[in-house]
C-alpha cells in the first residue's frame, strides 16, 4: 500500500507540474539604445528577466549594450546572417534599405499608441511587418516589443518662427520625418544617441531630435540648446522591436515562442506606461532649472508639415510598391479608426 501510495503521488505530482520545455535557449541580443535611457532602453532588461522567470531558466537573454557586440545600425543584417540570434531596434533604422521599414516605427502625423497597436495586433499589421522582411530578403522573425508616446519636435539654438527658419539647418533627424524636413531646407543626419551631443557640441549639427524629454534629458540636450518644441509631429508613437533569425525562430519550442510573444506584448504595455509616467517631471526641470524655453508650433508650421508629409508620402508610395502596399492598408484602418476616436474621446483643448 505504501508504494502505491508513493507510486501515485509521484504521478500526480508530475501531472500537476507545469510542462518545461525540453530545450534551452540563449538568446544574445544587443540593442540599439542604452539601458539607461528610460522608455527607450530600459524595457529590454526588463523583458530578459521575464523570459528566465516564465521559462523556469530555459529560455535566457543576454543583453549588450550599444557597439558593445554589435553596432546598432548593423544589427539587422546581424541578426539575419545569424552572426548573432536576435536583436533589439526599431525598423526606422532600416529606411536605407526597405523604404517601407519606417513605417512600422513612427509615421508623421500617424498613428498613436494605441492606435498603431490595434493596427499591429488586430488588423493587417503583424503580417505587413513580417511580410516585409520576407519580402527583402532578410532571414528574421520580428516581434513588437515596446513602443513609446509621443517625442519632442526638437531641440533648436534660436526660435522656429517660420518655415524660411529651417532653410540651411544642420539636424538630427529620425525617418520619415526626417525626408518633410530636407523638402523644407534642412540638412538631415541619422546618428545614434550616443553620438548626438558631441556632433551637437563640435557644430556638426545645430539642432538635433531624439525621443521624449525624459530620455532627452539623459542626453543632455538643454546644455547646448535651449528651445525644446512640441508637438512631435513626426514620432506620435515609436515602436521597437526584438528580431530573431529565423532559422533559430523555427527551431524554437512553442513554449518558448509564446513566451518571447507575450513576454513582448506585455512589455509594450510596460514600456507606453513608463514613458507616459515620467515625462512632465523632466519637462519641469527644464524649465525651472536648465532655461529651457518649451514652444509649441504654431497652426502654419503645422500645416507646413502636414502638407510636406503628404508630398512625401505620395512620392515614397510611387517610388516602392511595397511602401504603397503599407500605406495604404495603414491608411484605410485609420479611416475606419477615425470614426471611433471621433466619437468615443473628448475633443483636445
Amino acid at each position: 500500500m505504501k508504494k502505491t501510495l508513493t507510486s501515485l503521488a509521484v504521478a500526480a505530482s508530475l501531472m500537476a507540474a507545469p510542462a518545461v520545455a525540453a530545450d534551452k535557449l540563449l538568446l544574445k541580443t544587443p540593442i540599439a539604445f542604452s539601458t539607461e535611457l528610460p522608455g527607450l532602453g530600459s524595457p529590454i532588461p526588463r523583458v530578459a528577466e521575464q523570459l528566465d522567470l516564465m521559462s523556469g531558466g530555459t529560455l535566457k537573454m543576454k543583453v549588450y549594450e550599444p557597439g558593445k557586440l554589435v553596432p546598432p545600425f548593423e544589427i539587422l543584417d546581424a541578426v539575419s546572417t545569424g552572426k548573432i540570434n536576435s536583436g533589439y531596434t526599431t525598423a526606422g533604422y532600416w529606411a536605407g534599405k526597405i523604404p517601407a521599414a519606417p513605417l512600422f516605427s513612427a509615421v508623421p502625423f500617424g498613428p498613436e499608441a494605441g492606435e498603431y497597436m490595434a493596427w499591429l495586433y488586430y488588423g493587417n499589421g503583424m503580417s505587413l511587418y513580417q511580410e516585409m522582411y520576407d519580402h527583402a530578403g532578410y532571414n528574421v522573425h520580428v516581434i513588437p516589443c515596446a513602443v513609446i508616446a509621443p517625442e519632442t519636435s526638437g531641440w533648436f539654438a534660436t526660435e522656429i518662427n517660420s518655415p524660411e527658419d529651417l532653410s540651411g539647418l544642420k539636424m538630427r533627424f529620425f525617418g520619415l520625418g526626417g525626408k518633410v524636413m530636407q523638402k523644407l531646407g534642412v540638412a538631415t543626419s541619422l546618428l545614434p544617441g550616443g553620438e548626438i551631443f558631441p556632433a551637437l557640441e563640435k557644430g556638426a549639427i545645430d539642432a538635433t531630435e531624439f525621443s521624449m524629454p525624459a530620455i532627452d534629458a539623459r542626453l543632455g540636450f538643454h546644455k547646448l540648446v535651449k528651445f525644446n518644441y512640441f508637438p512631435g509631429w513626426h514620432q506620435q508613437a515609436t515602436v521597437f522591436e526584438l528580431m530573431i533569425n529565423k532559422d533559430v525562430w523555427n527551431e524554437t519550442s512553442a513554449q518558448h515562442k509564446a513566451i518571447i510573444e507575450n513576454a513582448c506584448k506585455a512589455s509594450m504595455a510596460d514600456s507606453f506606461a513608463e514613458g507616459e509616467a515620467i515625462q512632465h517631471a523632466a519637462l519641469i526641470d527644464n524649465v525651472e532649472n536648465n532655461g529651457v524655453t518649451i514652444k509649441q508650433w504654431s497652426p502654419e508650421m503645422l500645416d507646413t508639415f502636414r502638407a510636406t508629409w503628404d508630398e512625401v508620402a505620395a512620392e515614397e508610395a510611387a517610388n516602392d510598391a511595397f511602401f504603397a502596399k503599407v500605406l495604404s492598408d495603414m491608411n484605410e484602418f485609420r479611416d475606419g479608426y477615425a470614426l471611433w476616436k471621433t466619437n468615443a474621446f473628448l475633443p483636445r483643448q
